[in-house]
C-alpha cells in the first residue's frame, strides 16, 4: 500500500466508500467526515456510499445525506433520491426477496446456537434481503476467527457470505457491492467502470470491500483497514476511519 500523497488525483470524478468504520468512526458520523462529504459533493463530485447497511438505512441516506445515490446491503439494491422522489433498483424480484427472508432468518437461529455471543444484528428487521450476525458492534466484541466461522457456516447454508468491520453479512445470490456499483454507474450515469475505472476512486476498512480494492486502480484504505492484513487497496491514509476519510476528500479536493 502506498502512501495517499502518491494517489494522482487529477482525473477523480467520483467516489465509491464504505460507511462503517471509513466514514464513520467508532458508529458515529462526526462533523468532520460529514462536512469532507458534502464538500465533495458541492465541488462537483459524484458520490455514492456502498455499504453492508440495511434498506432501512439507505432509504434515509439516499433521501437526506450529500449523495448521488447508494448502494445497499453488499449489493444487493441501489437507491436514488431525485425530483422529490425516492427510486429504488433492486437485484432480486419481491417474490424472490421475501422467499429468501424466510429461509434467511431459519438460517440465522441455526448459526447463533453455534457461536456463543454472537447476536442478529440491531438493524436486522430493516433488512430485505440478507441475514446480519453482529460480532463487535452491539456484543461484547468477539475474536475475527469467530467472524470467520460464522463466515463458513453461512457459506455451508448456500449462501454468500462476507465479513465487514462489525458484521458477518449472508444473502442468496452471486451479486456483491462490485456488481451492483457497476450496475449502478451503467444504468444511472451512463459510465462503464471497466473503461472509466481511473475516474473513479473507492475508499473501504474490511473484507466486504475486498472486490473493490481489487477492481478500482485508485483504491484507497483508510489506516484501520490493516487490521485485516490481506486487505490490499492500492492507497492507505495517514488517519483512522473517519479523519481518514476526511484526509482523503482533502486531497481528491486539493487535485482538483
Amino acid at each position: 500500500m502506498k502512501p495517499l500523497a502518491q494517489l494522482d488525483a487529477s482525473g477523480i470524478e467520483a467516489l465509491l466508500f464504505d460507511i462503517d468504520e471509513t466514514l464513520t468512526t467508532a458508529g458515529k458520523l462526526t462533523a468532520q467526515a460529514y462536512g469532507a462529504l458534502e464538500a465533495l459533493h458541492e465541488a462537483g463530485m459524484r458520490v455514492v456510499p456502498v455499504t453492508g447497511r440495511p434498506a432501512g438505512w439507505c432509504d434515509h441516506i439516499a433521501r437526506m445525506w450529500p449523495v448521488d445515490a447508494v448502494v445497499g446491503e453488499n449489493g444487493a439494491f441501489y437507491f436514488w433520491f431525485a425530483g422529490g422522489r425516492l427510486g429504488k433498483r433492486f437485484i432480486d424480484d419481491a417474490a424472490t426477496r421475501a422467499r429468501n427472508r424466510a429461509s434467511l432468518a431459519a438460517i440465522g437461529e441455526r448459526i447463533l446456537k453455534q457461536i456463543p455471543g454472537a447476536a442478529l444484528a440491531s438493524d436486522q428487521p430493516y433488512r430485505e434481503t440478507d441475514l446480519a450476525i453482529d460480532y463487535c458492534e452491539d456484543v461484547a466484541p468477539l475474536p475475527l476467527e469467530a467472524a470467520e466461522r460464522i463466515a463458513t457456516l453461512m457459506r455451508a447454508e448456500g449462501l454468500t457470505a462476507k465479513v465487514s468491520s462489525i458484521h458477518v453479512n449472508g444473502w442468496f445470490g452471486g451479486y456483491d457491492k462490485l456488481a451492483t456499483a457497476r450496475k449502478l454507474f451503467a444504468e444511472r450515469f451512463q459510465l462503464d467502470l471497466g473503461a472509466g475505472n481511473r475516474k473513479v476512486a473507492f475508499a473501504g476498512d474490511s473484507p466486504n470491500d475486498a472486490p473493490m480494492f481489487a477492481f478500482f486502480e485508485n483504491s484507497v484504505g483508510v489506516a484501520n483497514v490493516r487490521r485485516f492484513p490481506r486487505l490490499q487497496p492500492k492507497f492507505v491514509t495517514a488517519s483512522d476511519a473517519g479523519a481518514g476519510f476526511a484526509e482523503l476528500a482533502a486531497h481528491l479536493l486539493g487535485r482538483r
